[in-house]
Formats: structure tokens, C-alpha cells, sequence
């Protein structure tokens, strides 16, 4: 390799490296800024840290219990669309594998809605993480039963 010579363009490394040393130099400053900053304000004696909530063994019954609830009731509406899948449709080649997911999915979903409130969880402590969790629950039960259902025994 050549070295090169004084006043030569600089190569796309290059030029990067010395953006990424820059970016670290500022971000290290800011840093040690906001650190100072931090160590001005605080008060004399330092702030001992707050304990975790302990739950009580009511508490922990309750969530164990709705935990139960998210887990069993997907499982059964997923092995229940396995089975109508599987004495419905057969092997399904004669449909769009994704229209298939996307029926399960709002079917689970609708059923999922009236159950829960029977079973007496609020639907308003459901988000965003929680639906999802159930929503694959139901897919994956409803996948694994029609897949054994499809294999033949031996």
C-alpha cells in the first residue's frame, strides 16, 4: 500500500473515524456536564433508595390467578380453531395461508373479549403487550394442534 500523500482526499473510513471520535468527544462532554450539574444540586446527605412495593399474598393470588387465566384461555380457543381448521378445511391448500391467521387471529380476538370479562379480568389493565401475548398463544396452539391433526398416525 501507498501512504499517502499530504493534501490527498481523505477515503470513506477515514472520514467516518474521525466522525465517530468526534461524536464520542461530544457526547463524553455533555456527559461530564450533566454530571456536574447533577453533583451541584444534590443535597448534603444522599437520598437512600426507595424499597420495592412488597405485594401481599392476596395480591400475588390475584395475578397468579389472571396469569393462569391468559395462558389456559388461548390455549383452548387456539386448539378449538386447530380442530374446526382441520375438519373444515382439511389440509387448507385451497386457501391463502395468510387469510387463514388473519380469520384466527380476529375470531380469537373477538372471543377473547367476551370471556375475559366473564372470567373477571378488567379489560381496561389490558395493553398493548398483553394482547399480543395472548394473540400468539392462540396462533401457536391453533398451529401445533392442526399440524398434529394433519399428520397421519403411525
Amino acid at each position: 500500500m501507498s501512504k499517502k500523500t499530504k493534501g490527498a482526499k481523505k477515503g470513506f473510513w477515514e472520514r467516518a473515524r474521525e466522525s465517530a471520535a468526534q461524536q464520542q468527544a461530544l457526547a463524553a462532554r455533555e456527559k461530564s456536564v450533566k454530571q456536574k450539574k447533577e453533583t451541584e444540586n444534590l443535597p448534603s446527605a444522599p437520598l437512600a433508595p426507595t424499597p420495592p412495593v412488597e405485594k401481599t399474598p392476596e395480591e400475588k393470588r390475584k395475578l397468579h390467578k389472571l396469569g393462569i387465566i391468559k395462558t389456559v384461555v388461548p390455549a383452548m380457543i387456539g386448539a378449538l380453531a386447530g380442530f374446526i381448521s382441520y375438519f373444515t378445511m382439511g389440509d387448507g391448500t385451497e386457501y391463502p395461508w395468510f387469510s387463514i391467521i388473519v380469520f384466527v387471529v380476529i375470531f380469537s380476538y373477538y372471543a377473547q373479549r367476551i370471556i375475559y370479562p366473564i372470567q373477571g379480568l378488567d379489560m381496561k389493565e389490558f395493553g398493548k403487550k398483553d394482547w399480543f401475548y395472548v394473540e400468539f398463544m392462540t396462533v401457536i396452539f391453533w398451529l401445533v394442534v392442526w399440524t398434529l391433526l394433519l399428520n397421519p398416525p403411525l
